[in-house]
Protein backbone atom coordinates (compact mmCIF):
# COMPACT_ATOMS: atom_id res chain seq x y z
CA UNK A 1 0.00 0.00 0.00
CA UNK A 2 1.42 3.44 -0.59
CA UNK A 3 1.44 6.46 1.12
CA UNK A 4 -1.53 8.02 -0.66
CA UNK A 5 -3.80 4.45 -0.40
CA UNK A 6 -2.96 4.45 2.94
CA UNK A 7 -4.35 8.16 3.51
CA UNK A 8 -7.05 8.16 1.49
CA UNK A 9 -7.63 4.54 3.71
CA UNK A 10 -7.64 6.20 6.87
CA UNK A 11 -10.03 8.82 5.43
CA UNK A 12 -12.55 6.86 4.07
CA UNK A 13 -12.93 5.16 7.62
CA UNK A 14 -12.89 8.07 9.43
CA UNK A 15 -15.47 9.63 7.52
CA UNK A 16 -18.14 7.03 8.47
CA UNK A 17 -17.84 7.29 11.82
CA UNK A 18 -21.29 8.53 12.95
CA UNK A 19 -21.54 10.76 15.72
CA UNK A 20 -21.58 10.07 19.28
CA UNK A 21 -18.79 7.53 18.51
CA UNK A 22 -14.99 6.87 18.48
CA UNK A 23 -12.23 5.16 16.45
CA UNK A 24 -8.72 4.74 18.09
CA UNK A 25 -5.68 5.82 16.03
CA UNK A 26 -4.29 1.98 16.16
CA UNK A 27 -7.78 0.86 15.18
CA UNK A 28 -7.43 3.27 12.13
CA UNK A 29 -4.18 2.02 11.08
CA UNK A 30 -4.76 -1.61 11.75
CA UNK A 31 -7.64 -1.35 9.68
CA UNK A 32 -6.02 0.19 6.87
CA UNK A 33 -3.38 -2.43 6.61
CA UNK A 34 -0.92 -0.88 8.79
CA UNK A 35 -1.20 -1.92 12.34
CA UNK A 36 1.87 -0.33 13.69
CA UNK A 37 1.01 3.39 12.54
CA UNK A 38 -1.08 4.53 14.99
CA UNK A 39 1.58 7.77 15.11
CA UNK A 40 1.57 8.32 11.30
CA UNK A 41 -2.40 8.40 11.61
CA UNK A 42 -1.96 10.59 14.14
CA UNK A 43 -0.01 12.84 11.86
CA UNK A 44 -2.53 12.06 8.86
CA UNK A 45 -5.23 13.42 11.31
CA UNK A 46 -3.43 16.46 12.62
CA UNK A 47 -2.90 17.81 8.29
CA UNK A 48 -5.98 16.20 6.90
CA UNK A 49 -9.15 17.55 5.52
CA UNK A 50 -11.02 20.13 7.54
CA UNK A 51 -14.72 18.34 6.87
CA UNK A 52 -13.71 15.19 8.39
CA UNK A 53 -15.02 14.08 11.68
CA UNK A 54 -11.38 14.11 13.12
CA UNK A 55 -13.27 14.48 16.88
CA UNK A 56 -13.89 10.96 16.80
CA UNK A 57 -10.48 9.68 16.82
CA UNK A 58 -8.91 9.11 20.62
CA UNK A 59 -5.90 7.06 21.48
CA UNK A 60 -6.45 3.87 22.48
CA UNK A 61 -6.87 4.43 26.25
CA UNK A 62 -9.77 7.04 25.11
CA UNK A 63 -7.61 10.16 25.66
CA UNK A 64 -8.04 13.66 23.59
CA UNK A 65 -5.30 14.89 21.23
CA UNK A 66 -3.14 17.28 22.35
CA UNK A 67 -2.38 18.33 19.06
CA UNK A 68 -5.98 18.43 17.64
CA UNK A 69 -5.84 20.36 14.68
CA UNK A 70 -9.07 22.43 15.41
CA UNK A 71 -8.28 23.34 19.12
CA UNK A 72 -6.43 21.60 20.99
CA UNK A 73 -8.26 19.30 23.30
CA UNK A 74 -10.75 21.94 24.63
CA UNK A 75 -12.17 22.07 21.03
CA UNK A 76 -12.13 18.44 20.69
CA UNK A 77 -13.81 17.76 24.15
CA UNK A 78 -16.41 20.72 22.48
CA UNK A 79 -17.09 18.58 19.14
CA UNK A 80 -17.61 15.58 21.25
CA UNK A 81 -19.60 16.69 23.95
CA UNK A 82 -21.75 18.26 21.09
CA UNK A 83 -22.69 15.18 19.81
CA UNK A 84 -23.65 13.83 23.24
CA UNK A 85 -20.25 12.37 24.10
CA UNK A 86 -19.27 12.64 28.09
CA UNK A 87 -15.40 13.50 28.29
CA UNK A 88 -14.14 12.77 31.60
CA UNK A 89 -11.83 15.65 33.73
CA UNK A 90 -8.62 13.73 32.79
CA UNK A 91 -10.34 14.73 28.86
CA UNK A 92 -10.38 11.01 28.21
CA UNK A 93 -13.92 9.42 26.64
CA UNK A 94 -15.32 6.05 27.54
CA UNK A 95 -13.26 4.25 24.34
CA UNK A 96 -14.54 1.18 25.17
CA UNK A 97 -18.30 1.81 25.20
CA UNK A 98 -18.16 4.11 21.97
CA UNK A 99 -15.47 2.09 20.33
CA UNK A 100 -17.00 1.69 16.33
CA UNK A 101 -16.22 -0.82 14.17
CA UNK A 102 -16.98 -0.40 10.46
CA UNK A 103 -19.46 -3.53 9.41
CA UNK A 104 -16.81 -4.90 7.13
CA UNK A 105 -13.97 -5.03 10.34
CA UNK A 106 -16.52 -6.49 12.76
CA UNK A 107 -14.90 -9.88 11.34
CA UNK A 108 -10.95 -8.55 12.16
CA UNK A 109 -12.18 -6.66 15.70
CA UNK A 110 -9.90 -9.17 17.19
CA UNK A 111 -7.20 -7.51 15.97
CA UNK A 112 -4.48 -5.50 18.59
CA UNK A 113 -4.65 -2.20 17.60
CA UNK A 114 -2.43 0.54 19.58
Amino acid sequence: MTNDSFKLAVYALVAQIPAGRVMTYGQLAALSSHPRAARVVGQIAHFGPEELPWHRVVNKSGQLAATYSFGGRSGQRQHLEAEGVAVDENDRVDVNGLIWWPLAATETAEVECE
